[in-house]
């Protein structure tokens, strides 16, 4: 007789079945263990999180809000009316969720039905293939120049078979923005292109302001990065009010939990305070760039999101990895074909920048020997 699981396993969608599962980064706690380290001596920069944390006045308004017994608006009318004004468009354009990984898993199963095209520009940010699976789309793959700059005629061509393009601004993990007449020329192939902001923040610049006057374009944000609450998953999209009607149609009435919502609202009255930590990110990504190019064997690239990717001359970015990661130290390491020399390392405090150039200048004295 069969095992039970092997009949139940008949019952998942076959694409479903052969999906492979999306790597995600494992909690300080996990990676002390594993490497027989004092969780206060880990230094995580694999995971582009904000070292500074939220506003205080998140802690604060979590712990007075005295509503959690109750569900939340599934009109999300408060919420929506804030973060329209924080992006500058009407409440109508915006969709709030779980995260912006369920704005992307909601696009996706609002207009993919199966087989139909997604185009995909590798390297870039994992969810957008690994969503499209699971929705049961058909990925196309586009891969980037080496400079990492977008293969336009590429992403025109695939177009005619397509119905989504994502596009991350600044893409993740490279760093590069995407250029107003790279939108321009993709927004004109009719298909719904979807430009991931999440690092937006610290590039200063967006292009939700078009949302309005481009129907086919939808803007992801995220307060993940900027705004210090990874850990709450607090998303949400800016689109075309009939697409954002679509959407809060069919997505879970209740998301973003009460706790998001809670955290979101403050953030926002909070931001000058926030935008102070943006500016000293930005400005360690600048001082950590120019300490890793000097080290010689380490090229960092352009960046204009809160993390930098960087070639490895004479090592592989997974060697190299695992290296740091014996004393501590974090980074990430993408089994890709135009990333494998490379590493993305986060950046964190001017503490965590001191003792990664510390241990890579060990590691090339090492190489030199």
């Amino acid at each position: 007789m069969e095992k039970t699981e092997s009949n139940i396993l008949r019952l998942v969608r076959p694409n479903i079945r052969a999906l492979p599962a999306y790597e995600p980064i494992e909690p300080a706690e996990v990676l002390a263990e594993r490497q027989g380290i004092a969780p206060e001596r880990v230094v995580k920069l694999d995971a582009n999180e904000n070292p500074y944390g939220p506003s205080p006045r998140v802690q604060e308004a979590l712990g007075a809000y005295e509503g959690y017994h109750r569900y939340g608006d599934p009109e999300q009318r408060a919420l929506r009316a804030a973060l329209g004004e924080y992006a500058g468009v009407t409440a109508e354009h915006i969709v709030a969720g779980h995260g912006g990984d369920e704005l992307i898993d909601l696009v996706l199963r609002a207009v993919v039905a199966l087989g139909d095209g997604v185009i995909d520009c590798p390297p870039t940010f994992g969810m957008y293939g690994f969503s499209t699976g699971v929705a049961g789309g058909r990925p196309i793959v586009v891969p980037r120049r080496e400079d990492f700059s977008l293969d336009l005629d590429g992403v025109r061509s695939a177009a005619a078979e397509a119905k989504v393009l994502f596009l991350a601004s600044p893409n993740n993990p490279t760093g590069n923005l995407l250029q107003r007449a790279e939108l321009d020329a993709v927004l004109a192939t009719g298909i719904l292109v979807v430009v991931d902001e999440a690092y937006s923040e610290f590039a200063g610049e967006s292009y939700a302001g078009l949302v309005p006057e481009r129907e086919n374009l939808v803007v992801l944000r995220t307060f993940s990065k900027w705004a210090g609450l990874a850990g709450l998953r607090a998303g949400y999209g800016i689109m075309a009010p009939a697409l954002a009607a679509v959407l809060m149609q069919m997505k879970p009435p209740y998301t973003p939990n009460i706790a998001a919502e809670v955290a979101m609202l403050a953030s926002l009255e909070d931001r000058v305070r926030l935008q102070e930590a943006v500016k000293a990110i930005v400005e360690e990504r600048e001082r950590m760039s120019r300490m890793l190019d000097a080290l010689g064997f380490i090229k960092p690239y352009l960046s204009a999101a809160n993390f930098l990717l960087c070639r490895i001359a004479g090592w592989s970015g997974q060697a190299l990895r695992d290296r740091l990661a014996e004393q501590g130290i974090f980074v990430r390491y993408f089994d890709t074909p135009l990333l494998r020399d490379c590493v993305r390392i986060s950046v964190g405090k001017p503490k965590d920048t001191d003792r990664l150039i510390e241990a890579l200048s060990a590691i090339g004295d090492t190489r030199a020997s």
